[in-house]
């Protein structure tokens, strides 16, 4: 799996165990930065990149992670045709990729420890999307209203 990944200073370091861990796995990871730690950073500038490379490449998914998750989600779902979820569970990360098709995980270092965030990052990963015809008539609303401002 093609996956990439962005953070801000507060998850530079988780970031650099789950890019071991994931390429440990065989996924090819594009590391999107930050690669020094500064405090001062924000994490738009990371996570919207990895955001776009996931819009531009569909077979591809995409992790942002940093203190919450929170900032990192909004800004990777500013990215046209992006669904980014706050992943706290093993349960709302099946979900997210089963009745959302999510394409991008988000998630708080802060929040949880480097091996629950291993074990929610490969549910979302072994997770299909139902194709139900009910989440896809959804998704689609949500693509419309993307473009368009229409439902």
């Amino acid at each position: 799996m093609r996956l990439h990944i962005g953070s801000d200073h507060a998850g530079l370091e988780l970031k650099a165990i789950l890019v071991d861990h994931l390429r440990g796995q065989g996924h090819e990871v594009t590391d999107h930065g930050p690669h020094v730690y500064d405090a001062l950073d924000d994490y738009p500038v990371f996570c919207i990149p990895a955001a776009e490379a996931v819009a531009v490449d569909p077979q591809s998914l995409g992790i942002v992670l940093g203190g919450s998750g929170n900032g990192e989600q909004m800004a990777a779902n500013k990215v046209m045709g992006i669904r980014a979820a706050l992943v706290w569970s093993n349960e709302i990360a099946k979900l997210a990729r089963e009745h959302n098709n999510a394409n991008v995980i988000s998630l708080g270092g802060r929040m949880h420890t480097p091996e629950v965030c291993k074990e929610l990052i490969d549910t979302f990963i072994a997770t299909p999307f139902t194709n139900d015809e009910r989440h896809v008539r959804r998704i689609n609303q949500i693509a419309t209203y993307e473009e368009d401002g229409g439902l």
